[in-house]
């Protein structure tokens, strides 16, 4: 009996020490990111409901918070460019959702993936960085985590810039038929599905898509995403995830809603050489935010592959002619 207690007794005064110890080294690293003139990305985490979440995040806190929010099968690495070059002007944080990059990866048999659970970690991921106001930037599965998000905080909202993520079906290309036929019938088309997921073919065809110039694509972009979906356990992963996939196309209408009800700043930048979501999706975002801008560029789905320099110039100058409020 006295043993257990003891244990007990230890386990506690462990669990008072790592959390002081974590409050501290995040305390540590508001200080130097607070004194930066020539800001560095910083690699963080942070547990939330027995899960870590990774981050990445640069810039002084006294600037407006930009919250980036990646696509499949990647992970915030891919905004790493463009979080080095506006962190002087921004404070910049990009997450990696549970079940993706360097957050937390537990079997689908013991988390539930859907969207619904992903948002609210990013939601609680928000809450604990106590972030008041932020400019939403989304990419593919960053879309809609993303409006899950507005919807349940429009006060915090300040901007939204969409990159190749829809909210509407005439952006969904014909390549989306036969996904739902796994959504249809789950078991049927699981394995196939499954096989095609993992496929090197199928994840480089993602980076090139449509591309008449393939050879300005980084290969490593698609082997590392290639190895990261071959990992054990992976692909059950992000089928069950692309599974209910399906909740987003039913919720197309209500996001639409809520964009024509709040009109948020909106810059809609659209990669035309991406073979799942068709350039018309980028167009659709005007007819409920009038004032929408919509720059079609020279990419595919991951636009950054191919027009970063592009993409680059135009969220800095959107960014400037955006109201911004600390």
């Amino acid at each position: 009996m006295r043993k257990l207690i003891y244990v007990k007794i230890l386990s506690t005064i462990l669990m008072i020490a790592t959390s002081k110890n974590q409050v501290m080294a995040q305390s540590k690293t508001e200080t130097l990111i607070e004194k930066q003139d020539n800001p560095s990305i910083f690699y963080k985490t942070i547990e939330i409901k027995g899960q870590v979440i990774f981050y990445r995040e640069a810039g002084r806190l006294d600037k407006p918070v930009i919250l980036f929010l990646h696509g499949f099968p990647s992970s915030s690495r891919m905004w790493q460019p463009l979080l080095e070059k506006l962190a002087m002007d921004y404070h910049v944080i990009a997450p990696d959702y549970i079940g993706f990059g360097h957050s937390s990866q537990p079997g689908p048999e013991s988390f539930t993936y859907t969207f619904d659970n992903l948002a609210e970690y990013i939601g609680k991921f928000i809450t604990q960085l106590s972030l008041e106001k932020f400019i939403l930037v989304q990419q593919d599965y960053g879309g809609p985590i993303g409006m899950r998000i507005a919807e349940k905080y429009p006060e915090k909202v300040q901007a939204i810039i969409i990159q190749n993520a829809v909210s509407h079906k005439e952006g969904l290309s014909p390549l989306w038929e036969t996904r739902k036929a796994f959504w249809a019938d789950k078991e049927k088309y699981y394995e196939a599905v499954k096989k095609n997921f993992i496929s090197l073919e199928a994840t480089r065809q993602r980076h090139i898509g449509s591309t008449p110039a393939p050879e300005r694509i980084n290969p490593d972009t698609y082997i590392d995403e290639y190895l990261f979906l071959n990992k054990p356990g992976m692909a059950d992963i992000q089928l069950n995830l692309f599974y209910d996939y399906q909740s987003n196309v039913k919720s197309y209408p209500k996001w639409q809603e809520w964009l024509k009800k709040h009109q948020p700043e909106m810059l809609v930048i659209w990669g035309k050489y991406d073979p799942s979501f068709t350039v018309a999706g980028a167009w659709k975002y005007k007819d409920d935010v009038p004032k929408a801008e919509v720059h079609i560029v020279d990419g595919g789905h991951f636009a950054l592959d191919e027009a970063e320099p592009e993409i680059l110039r135009l969220m800095q100058q959107f960014l400037k002619r955006v109201t911004i409020e600390r």
